[in-house]
């Protein structure tokens, strides 16, 4: 890590209470599309200072949301416990949680499916979050500012939005209350402590339909094709962090593999009958 950069995080934890002017060690953490994530370990412990870029508004993020959800879900049982927030650092400190993080085979493993179903219980079943998640309503905002700016999007991606709608519609029929979800559970937002599961990353928490947060966590990791509202959403997400993040990831690739899954769906034969199976009971 840059000396600079190392001085820089510094002096941001010295005006971190408890964290100012301990012996520490920094090294950073792999990951964080939108954050640079760093474990710092000190005679007390180890914790996880999260330093966000820039382009949040872009993204529908809201830091203040992210603060008191991940409060939350630490309460619930399920999220790391939050040190300190700090937004005129852009920091967010939380304990450190000592274990394996997952990859897509992890979660697809049959092994783990209860463990991951147990976890997003007690999330679920925990306190309310602030702010609401709704992925259509976040697929139009990330609309509107790919249009506003002339972000570049995949070829075709206007096109669907009548199928797209008509899933808004279908998922409509059946909606029962919302609860609290991460709304952004990866592989590597999983962590495993050898004992239970730990979900992390609340930068997208927000109250949603409990079914969102499950068909994502399928989508992401390749365990089912239908969630497709999910990818399509997220194709724009990806297009935004192409054209404006500083880190360096290939944004572009990561927005079209969602991009073609959802085209995949929204134009099969079987698009259909999904429309009629959300809307009726099993």
């Amino acid at each position: 890590m840059a000396t600079e950069l190392t001085d820089d995080l510094a002096a941001r934890l010295d005006r971190v209470p408890g964290l100012a002017g301990v012996p520490r060690t920094i090294s950073e953490l792999p990951g964080g599309l939108t954050n640079h994530n760093y474990k710092v370990t000190t005679p007390d412990g180890a914790y996880v200072a999260r330093v966000w870029s820039g382009g949040g508004d872009f993204l529908a993020i809201n830091r203040d949301y992210e603060h008191h959800n991940s409060v939350a879900a630490a309460q619930a049982g399920v999220g790391a416990p939050v040190v300190a927030y700090r937004p005129e650092d852009n920091l967010l400190v939380l304990e450190f949680i000592d274990g394996r993080t997952f990859s897509e085979a992890d979660v697809q493993n049959p092994a783990n499916i209860p463990r991951i179903a147990q976890a997003c219980r007690r999330l679920h079943g925990g306190p309310r979050f602030l702010g609401d998640f709704d992925m259509f309503v976040i697929q139009g905002r990330y609309a509107a500012v790919t249009a506003e700016l002339g972000f570049k999007v995949p070829a075709g991606y206007d096109a669907l939005m009548p199928q797209v709608e008509s899933a808004r519609r279908a998922l409509a029929v059946r909606a029962g209350p919302t609860v609290p979800c991460n709304n952004d559970l990866l592989a590597a937002n999983f962590i495993d402590d050898g004992e239970r599961l730990w979900l992390i990353d609340y930068e997208y928490s927000g109250n949603n339909d409990p079914c969102f947060e499950l068909g994502n966590i399928w989508g992401e990791s390749g365990l089912s094709g239908d969630a497709l509202a999910g990818k399509y959403g997220w194709t724009l997400w990806g297009a935004i962090q192409a054209a404006t993040s500083p880190i360096e990831f290939d944004f572009w690739s990561w927005a079209m593999a969602r991009y073609e899954g959802a085209a995949a769906g929204l134009t099969s034969r079987d698009f259909g009958r999904l429309l009629d199976d959300v809307q009726h009971d099993d």
